[in-house]
Order: C-alpha cells, then sequence, then structure tokens
C-alpha cells in the first residue's frame, strides 16, 4: 500500500487549528516526528543541537544503513526482550511495511538482504540522511541547528515551552528526541534523559549496548584482524550457560566483536555491573559433534600422518589461530600427526569446541551502536507516546528503555515511536 498523506488532508478539511509542536533532537526519531506532525497540520520548529542534523544516521549500519528488518510482528518484537511489548502499539499503526512504502514515495527504494535485514539499494546512509531532511524541510518545519535545549517549561502538570540557547520558546507540545549516549560525537551525549529527570520521570540505569567485549590482551595475542565465520559462541555468567549464537565473529586488539558478540554484550554489561564472572566460549566446528569431529581427526592423522601438527591443522583452522590452538591443547609444533598421544587429540578436539576467553570489560559509549536503560516506559503511552507524568511532553527513540539486538530493529523503533508521536502530538 502506497504511503499516503491522509491525516493531514482530514485536518485541513475540518479546519483543525494549528498546534505549535517543538521536537528536540533531530535523529531518526525526531526527524521522523517532525515530519510528521508537519504533514499532519502542526506548525513545528525542530531544534538540533549540532551544526547539523542526522549525523548519527549517516554512520548506522557501517555507513550503508540497516533501516529495518523483514521479520514478521512477533519475531521483530522478540528481538527486544520483555521492552518489546511496550513497542506493540507503535508497530501496529506503523512497521517495517510501512516504512518501506514511506522511503519509496520520497523516491528510495530499499532491498532485503541476508537475515532480513532492510537496506536502501544504493547502500548510501548519508542519502538516507539527505532525504529526510529534505523532506522535512518540505513539510514546512523550522529547523534550528546550534540550538541547545536546557530546560523543559511546565506550568500546572503541563509542558508550555522550553528554554533554548537561554531564550524561551513557548509550544503546547514537545516531543523529546534527543536520542541516548552512544556515539556521542554525532551529538547523543545523555541531555534527554536529564531533561526528563528534571521534571519527575524515572531513568532505568543507562550503559552501552551492542558493544565490543573486552579481554585480557593475552588472550587475543596475535589474532587481531581475524575474522571467523559460521561459529557458534556462548555466553556463561557464573559458569551458568546464559545464551547462544551462530554466526560472525571478529577479534580486536583488546577483544571479540563482530555481530554475535554485539547481540551477547547486552547479558555480558549487565552482569560486570555486577561483578559476575563472564566467560564467552567459541565452538570453531560447530556442525560436527564430537563423534564426527573425533572422526575427522583420526582420518586427517592417519591420512597425514608423515606431517608435523602444524601443517595438518592447516585444513581445520586459519593460520591466525593454528600457534593458539598447540599452546592450548599441548601439543609441539613440529609434533608428527603419526605419533599424537591420544590425551592430545582429546586435548584439541576439546578446545575447537570450547575456546574460552574470561570478559572482563566492554566497550564505551564511543563503540556502542545503542544505549540500553532510559526514561522507564510505564511512564508512558504505547499508544502516543506522551509522558503521564507531564501532559504535552513525547519522549521516542532510544531515550525510552527499550533496546533491541542487531539487524534494524532499534531503527525501526526509532521511526516508529517518532511517527505516533509525531501524529498525536498534531492532532490531540
Amino acid at each position: 500500500m502506497a504511503y499516503k498523506n491522509d491525516t493531514i488532508r482530514k485536518s485541513k478539511q475540518s479546519g483543525m487549528a494549528n498546534k505549535k509542536v517543538i521536537v528536540i533532537g533531530g535523529g531518526a526519531a525526531g526527524l521522523m516526528a517532525a515530519g510528521t506532525a508537519a504533514e499532519s497540520g502542526a506548525d513545528v520548529i525542530l531544534l538540533e543541537k549540532m551544526a547539523t542534523p542526522a549525523r548519527k544516521i549517516k554512520i548506522t549500519g557501517k555507513g550503508r544503513c540497516n533501516l529495518s528488518n523483514s521479520a514478521d510482528l512477533e519475531d521483530f518484537i522478540a528481538h527486544f526482550g520483555p521492552s518489546g511489548r511496550f513497542l506493540r502499539q507503535a508497530f501496529n499503526n506503523f512497521f517495517s511495511g510501512e516504512l518501506i512504502d514511506f522511503f519509496a514515495s520520497q523516491g528510495l527504494k530499499l532491498t532485503i538482504e541476508r537475515g532480513g535485514r532492510i537496506f536502501p539499494e544504493t547502500a548510501d546512509a548519508p542519502a538516507v540522511a539527505r532525504l529526510l531532511i529534505n523532506w522535512v524541510k518540505k513539510n514546512g518545519v523550522d529547523m534550528q541547528t546550534g540550538a541547545m535545549v536546557t530546560r523543559l517549561l511546565r506550568k500546572n502538570d503541563r509542558l508550555t515551552g522550553v528554554v533554548c540557547n537561554g531564550s524561551k520558546i513557548h509550544g503546547e507540545r514537545v516531543i523529546l528526541a534527543t536520542g541516548g549516549k552512544s556515539y556521542p560525537r554525532t551529538g547523543s551525549t545523555g541531555d534527554g534523559y536529564l531533561l526528563a529527570q528534571s521534571i519527575g520521570h524515572t531513568l532505568v540505569p543507562v550503559r552501552p549496548a551492542l558493544v565490543p567485549l573486552k579481554t585480557n590482551k593475552d588472550a587475543v595475542y596475535g589474532l587481531t584482524g581475524l575474522n571467523l565465520k559460521n561459529i557458534k559462541a556462548r555466553l556463561y555468567v557464573d559458569n551458568s550457560r546464559k545464551q547462544q549464537m551462530f554466526g560472525e565473529l571478529s577479534f580486536t586488539n583488546y577483544g571479540l566483536d563482530g555481530p554475535i558478540i554485539l547481540t551477547l554484550s547486552s547479558i555480558a554489561v549487565d552482569a560486570l555491573r555486577e561483578d559476575k564472572h563472564v566467560v564467552v566460549s567459541l565452538d570453531l566446528k560447530p556442525a560436527l559433534d564430537d563423534e564426527r569431529l573425533e572422526a575427522r581427526l583420526l582420518r586427517d592423522l592417519a591420512k597425514r600422518a608423515r606431517e608435523p601438527m602444524a601443517s595438518l591443522l592447516r585444513g581445520l583452522l586459519p593460520k591466525q589461530l593454528i600457534p593458539v590452538c598447540l599452546f592450548h591443547a599441548g601439543i609441539n609444533h613440529d609434533q608428527l600427526a603419526s605419533q599424537l598421544p591420544a590425551i592430545a587429540r582429546k586435548k584439541l578436539r576439546q578446545w575447537l569446541k570450547d575456546f574460552r576467553f574470561e570478559i572482563i570489560g566492554y566497550g564505551s559509549y564511543d563503540q556502542a551502536i545503542i544505549t540500553a536503560g532510559g526514561i522507564k516506559t510505564t511512564e508512558i503511552n504505547p499508544q502516543t507516546m506522551e509522558s503521564r507524568i507531564a501532559a504535552g511532553l513525547y519522549v521516542v527513540g532510544e531515550l525510552l528503555d527499550i533496546h533491541a539486538d542487531t539487524g534494524g530493529y532499534n531503527l525501526q523503533a526509532a521511526f516508529s515511536t517518532g511517527r505516533v508521536a509525531g501524529r498525536a502530538a498534531a492532532v490531540s
């Protein structure tokens, strides 16, 4: 179904008076909220503290912009864990299909890639940012940059405006869309949390999410830059397995990164903050159970009996992993395959299925894709995103205590909550 501007048409036909809507923040949620409110008949001003809006959009998805995911609603919500229930009504109003139609109406075609990830056909994140900015301007939004909001104005439990750059701006509705604390160089420095708290909202402790994990440097010595595909990673907290993921992983000079590590990081970060013991175990041969892996090893050892183990292992592992494997299995570099003791073969098999790393920390907000924690969702009306504490205030996007794993889910939540808030602020 093509994207249509039904709301603004209905509001104009009914003679609805314009509302002054103030949007704070020019990211994905803020731009969607501002453009939607303007289309819905409101007089809108968008206040962005940076010199240009949409800075985080320009770098999302490694510059390719993973906008959403093709997963069905129930699967999509499940990626947010317990917080997903809050988003059901927003997704019912504006979901991945509507997002695809919206961008198509603006001349940008999207494509679905592996894992259901939805990208622009051009794989150009800056083009997405330009499109949203142009759409907002075309709709008549007064976009102000270098505009730092330091205070929300309230009278009798209702928002009446903001203080921006030392001056008061009065408005009937305020949409708070300043983002979390990830990638602070883009302007996400947590300002919105303080603004919401200043009028009584509760802040669930914020922390980096979708973030690399740190190990002792000795544990990853010589592995920097190595990428592994089709492996299984298991996360243990205090010796109890909490989660496992299958996919891609990469080694850094300080630890572990890559899609499956980013997904596991949510539980790992929370556990580390509680001083719990965290371990990541890698199964380098997940397609082979112990019995079949043993058979594979025996076959290779017999076939290449006269080769040293360092040579034989090239058929099993990337070159960078071979010295690490030999060390952990207690095998000499020049040990002949025909002379490998059974106990050494057992250690080798166990290591291939259980290569362990103690996790001692996690990356900073500079490395985190998103922020976990935020404004408590029980204080927000999920149908409109309006505050239950202060009438006329709407909270959207990453400011809310919602977060999912990688795959386009978080950006869709920003667009959906911004869309719902923009409509509600304009017509309520």
